[in-house]
């Protein structure tokens, strides 16, 4: 039996958009990496909380989901943002780089469309910063037609919360198992 996906995102997640002031939480480290693309003399830097990764150690230990990566960060994700948070190796969903001014262009985040697709008939959680009322009204459509799907908003500035883990892993706790395949 397969536990749902948690599907989690990384900036205005794990990585909390700056105050107006350019302020970061002060739980939160600065790390520079260098993202597929760049060069070592342009790293881009993030500002990560440690205990984040505790804390989804934690969910993942319970058995009760399946973590993969949803962000635009792709392969990034683990090989650049996972360590420094001493994540073991996640799989994700590879994003395509559309060209976008807004990421909601049809009034729902740009990737849902590609979930929708990835997940197939898969239950999930889903952590990001960025969803519109559309996104919940298709959260419930989907868990309406049988398909068990939870959305979880953080506050961008703020990021991931232990609450939000919490919530993810109640939520998960309530509903069965699907058969692998």
């Amino acid at each position: 039996m397969r536990p749902p996906y948690l599907l989690l995102d990384i900036d205005g997640v794990l990585i909390p958009f700056p105050t107006a002031d350019g302020t970061t939480p002060a739980t939160h480290t600065r790390h520079d990496v260098v993202p597929t693309g760049r060069s070592a003399d342009n790293p881009v830097t993030v500002w990560l909380d440690p205990a984040h990764g505790r804390l989804l150690m934690d969910v993942i230990r319970t058995g009760l989901v399946t973590p993969v990566w949803c962000t635009s960060w792709r392969q990034d994700a683990t090989t650049l943002i996972g360590p420094l948070l001493g994540l073991p190796p996640l799989p994700h969903i590879d994003l395509p780089r559309p060209r976008i001014t807004t990421s909601h262009p049809d009034g729902y985040l740009w990737k849902r469309d590609h979930v929708d697709t990835w997940l197939g008939d898969a239950p999930a959680v889903w952590i990001d910063d960025d969803f519109t009322a559309l996104d919940h009204d298709w959260a419930t459509a989907r868990t309406a037609r049988g398909t068990a799907t939870h959305l979880i908003q953080t506050d961008p500035r703020a990021g991931l919360q232990a609450e939000h883990l919490t919530q993810a892993t109640t939520w998960a706790a309530r509903i069965p198992a699907v058969r692998a395949g």
